[in-house]
């Protein structure tokens, strides 16, 4: 009995340990998505500044309109940088997520563990507190 007790009380630790890792992995994923949501909206962001820009049309002579190019071209570099960049997060993301449903999936597995442990400790007591009552005479009949 003794050494079931301890197993229980090693399999609840076992689930808090497991609990705070996906508290970890949550708040990682929730970091990633963050990191992916502002990139994203950065590169929607900088694309919408590339066409503005080359839809301008009030360059009055060729270096005017050379350089309204060169910036529109080094704008839409950025925003395709930005793409890529949170193409990029949103991979990282992803795994984050896969790493919290792990960590989700082991600590439900664990307390499942220990929820069956505490039942079967609990009635093997019943049966032990059933059957502990003892017997007249010798029992050599």
């Amino acid at each position: 009995m003794k050494a079931e007790r301890s197993r229980l009380f090693r399999l609840q630790r076992l689930e808090r340990v497991r609990a705070i890792a996906k508290q970890a992995a949550a708040a990682e994923a929730a970091q990633a998505e963050s990191t992916f949501a502002q990139l994203e909206q950065l590169a929607e962001r900088t694309r919408r500044l590339a066409a503005d820009y080359a839809a301008r049309s009030q360059a009055t002579d060729g270096a005017t309109l050379r350089q309204l190019d060169s910036f529109s071209g080094g704008l839409r570099g950025i925003a395709a940088s930005a793409s890529s960049d949170a193409a990029k997060a949103r991979d990282v993301a992803d795994g984050k997520l896969a790493a919290l449903n792990l960590a989700e999936r082991r600590r439900a597995a664990v307390e499942d563990r220990a929820v069956k442990q505490a039942q079967d400790i609990a009635k093997r007591g019943k049966e032990a507190e059933l059957g502990s009552r003892r017997g007249f005479g010798t029992g050599l009949e």
